[in-house]
């Protein structure tokens, strides 16, 4: 199996060759590359295409036009709607999808995740409760609805698995993908970026000494790895007693050995040693890439910048022009790093001011270049970077009536979810939260103002499948964030689910995992 690129493929005696693509025009243009330099090269192959999650006539069209559509004996689709990435996390890996949704007006992401929740409905039984929150989440209920009406023939005999379904659109929520995660996992994927499960890490504190300057380290970070199951969701600072904790016990354990005497003993010992050497190594890599992530989090710049999150989080300076983010522009630091602070600072004031907007739009076009005034455009229409329209903040009402700031955050044993961002609670896991207790009729005003309609909608279940709830058992929430999710929301939806005294377990589905530069990057128009 090979990634797609231009130009010819890598040799391989091989008579069939199959094409696994996104529906996307950009890619046929790649595998026409591909098919014309096999056909010159030799050798007759057969070519078959598949299409995920769909078929494209624009797609089939484009390889028609560039000759090769006829080279390709199977044109198909397969149906890979929702991909597991953890026992409690599903996503479509749709990267468009929140361009497509707010910008262009393009539903077919929300169709697909209409379909995928069918499937998982087909699978685990009907949801009796859908909740929701926002205009997308809407459409996607109302497609399930339909699709429902369009099976009436079968019944759902499944026993259902899930209580609750919360559809939550991402625009209810901008704040908090643009401010920067401070957990352990998400500090990863804010320095490093995690694809797929997977991060590369630079060599240096990886590779012995000796060997110069390797490739990047590649890891694969998922829960099957007992160590990062356990630190993956903890704030960073709260990271380091727990790795020397780990490296004692681990040193005692490997101490053990001059305390076998007997066979048994020694025999007991040697069946422990596999585990335990997968353990140290696992306690090397961590500790490795805490070392580096330390080295970032230490640096005055990053603290510059989180004191600046913060304030603008906790309400203070947020209608004039900050002195920070004129430095960062004049400086030429990296444009999505200028775009988060502008855009957070934006939806920290309900809006700016139209003389502040303009002075950071010009600052930005004449410093960066301005071919990224389409940029600019793109984050105005999707609501991230706007003049403040009726003078009004209301972002103080919302943070206040929902807790979104807390002065007083235990990093180490956290009581509340704002441990995540060291002192700002997730506005979209505070609505799960209040949803499960005490219900969104208490946060009636807040809701109003958020965008987008709220609703909730009932499947009837058959006789039979309705479920008695044992005392001390939990209520099971799928929540589907549309348009994606950052790795501090699943944490904070983890923490929730691991409380005594929650009454709520979660299964986390999106369109999306992502941060606040992948998702200001998806945003962003690439000059030709």
């Amino acid at each position: 199996m090979f990634t797609l690129k231009g130009n010819r493929l890598p040799a391989a005696d091989v008579k069939n060759i199959i094409f696994f693509v996104r529906p996307r025009l950009e890619l046929m243009d790649i595998i026409a590359e591909n098919v014309l330099s096999e056909d010159r090269r030799g050798p007759v192959r057969d070519f078959h295409i598949l299409f995920v999650p769909r078929r494209s006539l624009l797609c089939e069209q484009r390889l028609k036009d560039l000759g090769v559509l006829g080279s390709f004996i199977h044109r198909e689709e397969y149906s890979l709607d929702l991909i597991p990435f953890d026992g409690d996390l599903l996503s479509m890996e749709s990267e468009g999808a929140f361009k497509e949704c707010y910008l262009e007006g393009d539903q077919t992401s929300l169709y697909h995740a209409a379909k995928g929740l069918m499937t998982l409905q087909a699978l685990y039984g009907t949801i009796p409760q859908i909740f929701g929150k926002g205009e997308c989440a809407r459409q996607v209920a109302n497609m399930m609805i339909r699709m429902k009406r369009e099976f009436t023939g079968s019944q759902n005999s499944i026993f259902p698995v899930f209580d609750n379904l919360l559809l939550l659109d991402r625009n209810v929520d901008l704040l908090t993908p643009l401010a920067t995660q401070l957990t352990y996992e998400g500090l990863i994927d804010e320095i490093y970026g995690i694809q797929n499960s997977y991060a590369k890490l630079p060599p240096e504190k990886f590779a012995p000494k000796k060997q110069g300057d390797g490739e990047a380290k590649k890891l694969q970070l998922n829960s099957a790895e007992e160590l990062y199951a356990e630190i993956r969701d903890k704030n960073f600072n709260a990271v380091g007693s727990v790795l020397s904790k780990k490296a004692k016990v681990i040193s005692a354990a490997f101490e053990e050995r001059h305390n076998a005497k007997t066979v048994g003993e020694i025999k007991q010992f040697v069946s422990q040693l596999p585990h335990m050497q997968a353990a140290r190594g696992s306690l090397a890599n961590h500790t490795s890439i805490a070392e580096l992530i330390k080295d970032v989090t230490t640096s005055e710049d990053f603290f510059d910048k989180l004191t600046v999150e913060q304030e603008f989080m906790s309400g203070i300076d947020t209608d004039k022009v900050n002195n920070y983010i004129e430095d960062c522009i004049a400086q030429k630091h990296p444009l999505i790093k200028v775009l988060r602070l502008v855009c957070l600072q934006s939806v920290c004031n309900s809006g700016l001011k139209q003389k502040v907007l303009d002075y950071y739009k010009r600052e930005i076009l004449q410093t960066y270049g301005y071919e990224h005034i389409l940029t600019l455009y793109n984050l105005e229409k999707a609501g991230l970077l706007k003049p403040q329209t009726g003078g009004r903040n209301n972002y103080p009402t919302i943070r206040k009536t929902l807790r979104l700031w807390m002065d007083d955050v235990n990093e180490q044993n956290p009581t509340d979810i704002s441990y995540v961002y060291s002192g700002y609670a997730p506005l979209s896991v505070r609505l799960a939260q209040l949803l499960s207790r005490p219900g969104w009729r208490s946060i009636e005003e807040v809701l109003r103002i958020l965008p987008g309609p709220h609703f909730e909608e009932r499947q009837p279940l058959p006789t039979g499948l309705q479920k008695k709830r044992q005392p001390g058992e939990n209520r099971v929430t799928l929540i589907f964030f549309l348009g994606g999710v950052t790795f501090a929301e699943i944490a904070a939806l983890r923490f929730l689910s691991q409380l005594e005294d929650g009454g709520t377990e979660y299964v986390i589905a999106t369109t999306k995992l992502m941060n606040g530069s992948s998702w200001i990057e998806a945003l962003m128009e690439k000059p030709f």
